[in-house]
């Protein structure tokens, strides 16, 4: 096919836009690209690997002591895609905007607009070329950390896990000297080792559930064997640092003047109830909450894509065998899909790029794609035994307190919340967030949305389904952006001058 010429005016669209360059979103591009279709690859970081393959600046590789691929999996597999990328890039095929997000996606019959804007500073692109146009969109936005709130959760030293493990990644960093690490899944194990090498005391890791809840589906777990061989890297690990690591434990109470100085831990019941007399106190300056993950959906919700609640009760992308969205020019790859880690992401993104180009008429190799459906349906099958061995607790609620903050940006306590919902008859989570404010700050409910949803439902007795997450998630601006920016979306009168 023809070499990149301009993919910024509606005459001449990319045959096809990919958001995000995490696994799967940077495989996706690249088999794209090299099936000869023309690719833009929009991503908000400045380098490639998403929050998965974080690792520190290209630019500045000497004013870091340890190699780039230090805490990585997989590492031999992202320089390969990246060396792959580059390729591209020069062939003319792929053009690579970084640094920019996707602010609006819209639909004008064979193609989709993105808008798109500089995610710091001045933006330098004239707005013209602020929008990218293609004949199909993969969305491969990731995922972000899940948060549950607890009493002086926002206290300075409270972190997200994936923030936590994030700046030992890009940056290096040991966000503190005495870490507990504490949810749910076999991040914690990821995080927790992470810091232990990096010299911080972990002083516990703790998770609300039993690792006898895999026993419910053996086989699942057998489906990975590569998780398997991690696990044990680290247990090894929490051996030679004598990390303790805990279960059916919970942090319920985090303390400090100015700052997180201890936690409170205490055993749960399978169902997440506190055990009568079973807390206890530790020193701490760091806390890490792992969770699980939540897709990121805004482009796909502002698309009118169709959704489902998945196992772990995230909102997804509901896709078909060749994840393709319920629009025909949108295909979805990665965590946004459904969480089942980087090596299901990766081959997400190789059959989603196989698949696009197949759809454009390119020619392709059936048993290859094959062989990738193969692969998503073992990487399912784990995520699905992992999901129901790791659960949200069906109680943590019951750890709240009435002052505990649900919603850090605006500060609504989980009193406001309850009376919402029993004086004001608020039914649902976006009747909440109109009437006490919830979810309305700078994040927009990024961090507070799946916990407020939770609340809300056992307040009402009903359930958290796909139209209540679906309506803390619809936004017709998906990121802060500037009044140009909108601007720019009304036309000039002929009379107007450009400014």
């Amino acid at each position: 096919m023809a070499e990149w010429t301009d993919s910024t005016t509606e005459t001449a669209p990319a045959d096809v836009a990919v958001v995000g360059a995490g696994p799967a979103g940077l495989s996706a591009a690249v088999v794209a690209a090299e099936h000869g279709l023309r690719v833009v690859l929009i991503d908000a970081g400045r380098q490639t690997g998403g929050q998965y393959w974080r690792h520190p600046d290209e630019r500045h590789r000497d004013a870091f002591t340890a190699p780039e691929s230090t805490g990585h999996h997989h590492w031999r597999h992202y320089t390969d895609l990246r060396d792959r990328l580059s390729a591209a890039v020069a062939s003319g095929r792929l053009r690579h905007l970084a640094g920019r997000q996707v602010w609006r996606t819209d639909g004008y019959g064979d193609r989709v607009a993105l808008r798109t804007s500089a995610v710091s500073g001045t933006d330098t692109l004239p707005h013209a070329e602020r929008t990218t146009w293609a004949r199909r969109l993969v969305i491969a936005t990731g995922a972000y950390d899940r948060q549950l709130p607890v009493p002086g959760w926002t206290l300075p030293g409270v972190m997200a896990a994936g923030g936590v493990q994030a700046m030992l990644k890009a940056n290096q960093v040991r966000a503190g000297r005495r870490a507990v690490v504490a949810g749910t899944g076999p991040f914690l194990l990821s995080v927790a080792a992470g810091l232990a090498e990096a010299g911080v005391e972990v002083v516990e890791v703790v998770d609300a559930n039993a690792l006898t809840r895999w026993a419910a589906t053996p086989l699942r777990a057998l489906q990975e064997p590569g998780k398997l061989w991690e696990g044990v890297g680290y247990a090894t690990t929490f051996l030679r640092h004598r990390v303790p690591f805990r279960t059916r434990t919970v942090i319920s109470a985090v303390r400090g003047s100015g700052r997180v100085s201890e936690v409170e831990l205490s055993r749960v019941d399978g169902e997440g109830r506190i055990r009568p007399g079973s807390s206890r106190t530790v020193a701490a300056d760091l806390v890490a909450f792992g969770w699980g993950f939540t897709p990121q959906l805004e482009l796909a919700v502002g698309l009118g894509l169709r959704t489902r609640i998945d196992v772990d009760g995230s909102l997804v992308i509901d896709v078909d065998d060749d994840l393709r969205a319920s629009d025909p020019l949108v295909f979805a790859a990665g965590e946004v899909t459904g969480i089942s880690g980087a090596v299901a992401s990766c081959a997400e993104g190789e059959l989603v790029g196989s698949a696009v180009a197949r759809d454009l008429g390119a020619p392709t190799d059936a048993r290859t794609m094959a062989r990738h459906r193969r692969r998503l349906q073992r990487g399912r099958r784990f995520a699905i035994g992992m999901h129901r061995a790791s659960p949200v607790p069906a109680a943590w609620d019951q750890w709240l307190t009435p002052e505990t903050h649900i919603c850090r940006c605006e500060e609504v306590t989980a009193a406001e919340v309850t009376d919402a919902v029993d004086a004001l008859r608020a039914d649902d989570a976006r009747d909440v967030r109109v009437t006490a404010r919830p979810g309305m700050g700078l994040c927009q409910g990024r961090v507070c949305g799946f916990a407020l949803s939770k609340l809300v439902a056992t307040g009402t007795g009903g359930d958290v389904d796909a139209a209540a997450l679906e309506s803390l998630t619809n936004r017709q601006v998906g990121v802060p952006v500037s009044l140009g920016d909108l601007a720019s979306l009304v036309p000039h009168h002929p009379n107007q001058e450009e400014s």
